[in-house]
């Protein structure tokens, strides 16, 4: 079932947000059950809303290549993070197809 991630991460800045996607890489090589990504910032915290094909792909990919990279670059704290269900996925300008069969077009 897909899942999305909620996170917010006060006092991470936008430049260590964009030195984490330079190591981690996820536009280069896109993590299995990755679907959407968006990443803002509110001037206090960066703010980042994932949707995921299931749980499993989100604990992999956060466990195996961003926690490292957080490690190694030596970015402390707990960002929060709200995982639900999806109920409903819009994504007008893509034609979405998940490995477990079910697809969203735009205006589905």
């Amino acid at each position: 079932m897909p899942i999305v991630m909620n996170m917010r991460w006060p006092g991470i800045s936008l430049d260590q947000y964009e030195e984490v996607r330079r190591i981690v890489g996820w536009e280069r090589e896109a993590p299995p059950g990755a679907i959407y990504h968006v990443c803002s910032h509110d001037g206090a915290a960066l703010r980042i809303t994932d949707v995921w094909e299931n749980q499993e792909s989100w604990d992999d990919f956060s466990m195996n290549r961003l926690t490292p990279c957080l490690q190694r670059l030596g970015l402390t704290g707990e960002p929060e993070t709200v995982i639900t269900p999806a109920h409903a996925i819009f994504a007008p300008r893509y034609d979405l197809r998940l490995s477990s069969g079910l697809s969203f077009a735009a205006g589905n």
